[in-house]
């Protein structure tokens, strides 16, 4: 029933002169608990059938939903995926969510809006939204300021929908590529994810939307690399590697929310954990935002984890650790948070504490005055403008790396005169997109909408791009699957042809339903499929054959990459992603990605990243398994050359809380202009605990014309060679470090010693998080 004649009339709250927090404390004070608690939950309007799964277990608990009135009547917290849902015209989106708003208005006594949230990880959950490159396609560039604009561009769609908080960006580390979510991810280094994903928050939130970091913590480091499986890490990995990207994202991004990890470290819940939650997140970080669950994270403390009887208990745990919001809907706070408070179970102040944290956050957003905004739309609304396709297209041309091209079969400047291209994602393009593109992750329930946006495949890109050449076009195989009878013909293509354009890689999925994506783990990193025997028998050929891959995670290429000619990789590079590998292809584009995430050698060998310690390395007498990649972290190759001179330092002595600039020149001495990520590292070969053998502590990208030179200076702080120490605290020790510059975490790079001098050092966080680099003119190549 509506509450009009029940309402306050104008309060403090309302008045936006005032302090937030007298404003908040006034509100507070008005609520009833049963309206506090509704602060605390969201609601989701979604009316899916069985088997229509696009959230983990929504099936089950999701059933017993009551009435929106009814939900809402003591006010929510949250709208849940309002326009995304269900597939709508984004001016129907916008007005359907007003819609809502109006409605919650009305059934509520207080009135207050709800925070509206939606997916955004590759761009708006909406349809006909623009799909962006995958956050791992977003690492393959290593260049923040262009990721920046990304999250201001999809920040700016959401407000235009009356939108307030993005569920992005993830800021997990990858640990093993065989877990489904890698593409989700941004790569296997902590520095680079770190301040990628910052780039990422900056831009959302320069346009007033709530980023929320995904998944707080240890999500990515699972067991056997299965989703939702058990996390099993020491306190150093968990400090040094799977933290510090959260942190500064915080810091140095400005996100306002994090959203829980579903995982269990070392057996017990994130999701139960006060001590990540609160004595982590909040009183060592100062973060003072909101935290919300995953979906149905709560519940799961019940019915997957064990640690409580119901999902009442469920809620009581998950409120104590420092959850605020339960999302997607209620399950453990609602009444039975409510009953649990009456009987004295839960503290109330524990309701009042996560309650202000909301309230907060609404009254920043504006929610809280007296003609709060509803959207920030002007017109019509066009989610897939064309500011925003070039800004797709300039992302997955820098992302594109070229790993081998010892044949020199690339560029194909005009193009050979018979080209066969071959392989399962050639015309298919889903293949180009990641598990939460809206194109992937709804509309394959609304066949009759298609993909909503324009996406043309590989074949048109390169038809279009090549337009003299006679193309031959077989799929060979599909993605999934262990049908051969198309290879035969694929063959036949590939050995009739002058270039072989071979395309294998992966279809991104829910749960099964793909190759990759959230819940598409692999048992092992060969291709999915019969795809590694459709490249074995294009390569038998003997026909010059460049190797595509389209994926979501590194797949084992040490068998296929020294027969194949050339070899591209392209992390799902979204709706303009064919255009941008069509143009790798052919030389009109010269490759600058750099690899985020090495590329195994062979497919069963226990993947590991980058970050190994010196004990990782051993292998002969030791071990007969060595896991040296078939590409190194930061590999990538151009259709130029650059020359690197000498590492300088300014200092070979440096305090421990002290800083030292070096600087590399870098010169493009060949034919044409290309870009160089130019990466620093760090290596700390005596130290108290095992150090990994090199890791990221700074990195540039620096485009140059033929002939032109750049000096590159890094600024880098002792505190950036922190670790864990032996007694578990962060230290900063004395001894020597020595740096490497170069285009990859593997070869003969200039490198430079460095001295660390003074008392080993405790350090917090308040210690500095990245180097400062700079850029400027050096002398003419030679």
């Amino acid at each position: 029933m509506p509450h009009e004649t029940e309402r306050p009339a104008a309060t403090t709250w309302h008045d936006a002169d005032l302090p937030a927090e007298r404003r908040v404390a006034s509100l507070l004070a008005a609520m009833s608990l049963e309206e506090k608690v509704g602060q605390l939950g969201g609601y989701w309007f979604d009316t899916r059938g069985p088997g229509e799964v696009i959230a983990p277990m929504q099936d089950t608990l999701g059933a017993n939903r009551p009435a929106f009135d009814d939900a809402a009547a003591q006010g929510l917290g949250h709208l849940t995926r309002v326009v995304g849902t269900e597939p709508v015209p984004a001016d129907e989106g916008a007005a359907k969510l007003a819609g809502v708003q109006a409605r919650l208005a009305r059934a509520s006594r207080l009135g207050l809006p709800a925070i509206a949230h939606e997916e955004c990880l590759t761009g708006v959950a909406a349809l006909g939204a623009t799909v962006y490159p995958i956050p791992l396609a977003w690492g393959a560039t290593f260049h923040p300021e262009l990721v920046e604009e990304v999250g201001a561009a999809i920040g700016r769609d959401l407000r235009r929908l009356g939108v307030h908080q993005g569920l992005a960006p993830v800021m997990d580390v990858v640990r093993d590529y065989r877990w489904g979510r890698v593409e989700e991810t941004i790569g296997e280094d902590p520095y680079t994810v770190g301040t990628i994903g910052a780039a990422y928050v900056r831009g959302m939130e320069s346009t007033g939307t709530v980023a929320t970091l995904k998944h707080f913590v240890g999500y990515s480091a699972s067991r056997s690399a299965r989703n939702h499986a058990p996390v099993s890490v020491g306190r150093r990995e968990l400090a040094d590697v799977l933290l510090p990207p959260f942190e500064m994202a915080l810091r140095e991004g400005g996100a306002r929310s994090v959203m829980n990890s579903y995982s269990a470290i070392d057996e017990v819940p994130v999701g139960a954990s006060e001590e990540l939650l609160t004595s982590v997140l909040r009183d060592a970080w100062g973060f003072t935002g909101t935290v919300v669950s995953d979906y149905w994270a709560v519940a799961f403390l019940a019915t997957t984890h064990g640690v409580a009887a119901d999902v009442a208990e469920a809620g009581a745990l998950a409120l104590r650790a420092g959850i605020d919001v339960e999302l997607p809907d209620v399950a453990g706070y609602g009444s039975r948070l409510v009953e649990q408070v009456r009987s004295g179970a839960v503290a109330e102040e524990l309701v009042d504490r996560a309650a202000r944290r909301v309230l907060h956050q609404k009254l920043e957003l504006g929610l809280l005055d007296a003609t709060p905004p509803t959207t920030d739309a002007a017109g019509p609304i066009d989610l897939d403008s064309p500011a925003n396709r070039l800004l797709a297209r300039t992302v997955a041309e820098q992302s594109i790396v070229l790993l081998h091209n010892a044949a020199g079969v690339l560029p194909l400047g005009d193009g050979p005169a018979r080209v066969a291209l071959v392989g399962p994602l050639a015309q298919d393009p889903r293949t180009l997109m990641g598990c939460y593109s809206y194109p992937v992750h709804v509309l394959p329930r609304h066949p009759e909408l298609g993909l909503g946006i324009e996406v043309p495949t590989i074949a048109e890109a390169l038809a279009a791009e090549l337009p003299a050449a006679a193309w031959a076009v077989e799929r060979g195989c599909d993605v999934l699957g262990t049908d051969r009878a198309g290879i035969a013909a694929a063959v036949a293509a590939a050995r009739d042809a002058d270039v072989c354009v071979l395309t294998v890689g992966d279809r991104s999925g829910m749960f099964g339903r793909g190759s990759s994506g959230e819940g598409c783990d692999a048992a092992d990193l060969r291709l999915p499929g019969v795809q590694d025997e459709l490249v074995d028998a294009v390569l038998a050929t003997g026909t010059p054959t460049v190797l595509v891959v389209v994926s979501g995670r590194p797949y084992a290429l040490g068998a296929h990459a020294p027969r194949a000619a050339a070899v591209v990789q392209a992390f799902m590079p979204g709706e303009e992603g064919a255009s941008a590998i069509a143009g790798v292809l052919s030389g009109r584009i010269n490759p600058s990605g750099k690899l985020p995430v090495q590329v195994p050698a062979v497919a069963t060998s226990g993947p590991q990243t980058y970050l190994g310690s010196l004990l990782t390395r051993q292998v002969g007498r030791i071990s007969n398994l060595d896991l040296t990649p078939a590409y190194p972290f930061g590999h990538g190759l151009s259709y130029t050359q650059f020359r690197y001179g000498d590492l300088r330092v300014t200092h070979e002595d440096v305090p421990t809380d002290g800083a030292v600039e070096l600087t590399v020149e870098l010169s493009n001495v060949g034919p044409r202009a290309g870009a160089e990520v130019v990466q620093l590292y760090l290596s700390d070969p005596v130290a108290q605990v095992n150090r990994p053998v090199r890791q990221l502590v700074g990195y540039r990208r620096v485009e140059l014309a033929p002939g032109e030179s750049a000096v590159v200076s890094f600024t880098v702080h002792a505190d950036l060679s922190s670790f864990t120490g032996i007694r578990g605290e962060r230290v900063v020790e004395p001894g020597t470090l020595t740096f490497m510059a170069g285009g990859s975490s593997e070869g003969d790079w200039p490198r430079a010693g460095v001295r660390l001098t003074g008392p080993c050092r405790t350090v917090d966080h308040a210690r500095v998080l990245r180097s400062e680099s700079t850029v400027r003119s050096g002398a003419a190549a030679r």
